[in-house]
């Protein structure tokens, strides 16, 4: 079976904590049904996620989050095969824009269209980074 991650970018409808806590419940349970691990990045402009695990699963995952009203304008950014997860004891971590990332005047000039696919993991590298004295949820 192979492992790939994809990393996404979407535009959250209605957000708020309720909101992001029923997306972070529900995609712990499926996800940890489905062997995939992964990260959300989450605040008022942008949802940038990586999902991690085995090919199908994760593509499947990808297909619900496309559907999902929750989700405006999803756009894939990466989906390439791995060896190795970056958040392997994770069924989803979040992090509430405390990673670095773009401002919202940097995303309205265009910074998301103009990121390699290197500058977008390296966003989770870091994440990843700050997780591993963390305890998983």
């Amino acid at each position: 079976m192979a492992l790939i991650h994809l990393v996404y970018a979407s535009k959250p409808f209605g957000f708020d904590a309720a909101t992001l806590n029923g997306i972070l419940l529900k995609a712990r349970a499926h996800n940890a049904r489905d062997n995939i691990s992964g990260a959300l990045i989450c605040r008022a402009d942008i949802y940038l996620q990586m999902l991690e695990g085995p090919d199908e699963a994760v593509d499947a995952a990808y297909a619900r989050i496309v559907r999902d009203d929750r989700h405006v304008e999803p756009k894939l950014l990466v989906r390439e095969p791995i060896e190795n997860r970056l958040f392997g004891s994770w069924a989803m971590r979040d992090d509430p824009a405390r990673s670095w990332m773009w401002t919202q005047e940097e995303l309205v000039d265009g910074a998301l269209e103009r990121a390699s696919e290197s500058d977008v993991l390296a966003i989770f590298e870091r994440l990843s980074e700050e997780a591993e004295g963390q305890l998983p949820n």
